[in-house]
């Protein structure tokens, strides 16, 4: 249960004690009485409130390259925390567990924003990372959070499928270092059968609005077979990230396995994603990767000598071959990354509170 009541972030009261949410690119127009699409904003009286604020579903010890980031302080780690439910409600979620949980549905504990602080730096964690479940529509919580972790020194980035209005984005922007976003498909199709009536784009605007602010992002495509596998949409996918956020852009095309209420969909195959990764070089990215396939395709190349200028196995950084100044040791050519590279291992650590 909610411990304190907290009033929502962005939203505008209507006739007949009615409120219209302007959080998510949905807009929700909530009754008295009644709960928006995420079911964690709640209208009470004519005032929309937070029913999560606070509430912490699941927290742990991450490396920076779970989320992933390969291009962001490599090697770091994160303080990874998450609430309950999502504005999307998509049939392949991994964390459908939290996702499609509400408020009433699952335990929570709770946490003052400076607990989540405290528990970072205790962990020398030099990020808090909002993920699991989609970071949205934890909305006020994580900006009270990341203003606090900002004032630290600490780092705050968002593990997002980026359905937010650029009101959000702009809110959140000073605050938020990096965002780890998902861009499902290049499909109206795929987002209104797959997510639950959500649209394309919506997401694109907001992923500009981050790039725009100065937010480092990297993208994520999962590819789903027979659904936004073909290689003309990939195509048109590499072309937006390169025309609109740039070539230096890190885009991870991810493996699918099945899950959730898509047992019946076959994982993808490995000449897919190669397929893929091959089409976004052809079109002019620099740094593209395979998720989900351990050794396939995870190394950070130089786009000038094609040297491994970072090489990973898994979520562990086995080698870096950067200058001081983050140019390729071999050419001297300078690589985008924010932050430090280190090499790192996190497969044998141990935090006991996880």
């Amino acid at each position: 249960m909610q411990k304190n009541r907290v009033e929502a972030r962005l939203y505008e009261k209507l006739s007949g004690n009615q409120v219209r949410c302007n959080l998510c690119p949905r807009r929700c127009i909530i009754p008295d009485g009644g709960r928006g699409f995420c079911e964690v904003r709640e209208n009470q009286g004519g005032t929309l409130y937070t029913l999560v604020y606070g509430q912490v579903s699941s927290m742990a010890v991450d490396p920076i390259e779970k989320k992933p980031l390969f291009h962001f302080w490599p090697g770091s780690a994160t303080f990874s925390i998450a609430t309950l439910s999502c504005n999307l409600r998509c049939i392949f979620c991994q964390n459908w567990q939290l996702a499609h949980s509400g408020p009433d549905s699952a335990f929570t504990s709770y946490a003052e924003p400076r607990e989540i602080v405290s528990l970072a730096q205790r962990y020398r964690c030099e990020s808090i990372s909002y993920t699991y479940n989609e970071p949205v529509i934890w909305f006020e919580y994580i900006l009270d959070v990341a203003k606090l972790a900002k004032q630290s020194g600490l780092l705050n980035v968002l593990v997002t499928n980026a359905y937010i209005t650029e009101d959000g984005v702009s809110e959140l922007a000073p605050y938020v270092d990096a965002a780890a976003a998902d861009l499902k498909a290049f499909t109206d199709r795929f987002y209104q059968k797959l997510c639950h009536g959500a649209h394309l784009q919506p997401v694109l605007d907001a992923l500009v609005a981050m790039k725009e602010r100065d937010i480092h992002v990297e993208i994520i495509n999962l590819i789903i077979p027979g659904w936004n596998d073909s290689p003309d949409e990939t195509r048109k996918l590499c072309r937006w990230v390169r025309d609109n956020l740039g070539p230096d852009t890190p885009l991870h095309f991810s493996r699918f396995f099945p899950h959730y209420q898509m047992v019946n969909t076959p994982p993808t195959p490995l000449k897919t994603l190669m397929r893929a990764r091959t089409i976004a070089q052809e079109e002019g990215l620099h740094y593209v990767f395979v998720g989900n396939a351990p050794g396939l395709a995870e190394d950070t190349l130089c786009p000038n000598c094609g040297q491994p200028v970072i090489r990973r196995y898994g979520f562990d950084v086995v080698e870096v071959n950067l200058t001081e100044d983050n140019a390729c040791k071999f050419c001297q050519h300078p690589i985008p990354i924010r932050g430090r590279a280190r090499s790192s291992s996190f497969s044998h650590r141990f935090y006991p509170f996880i």
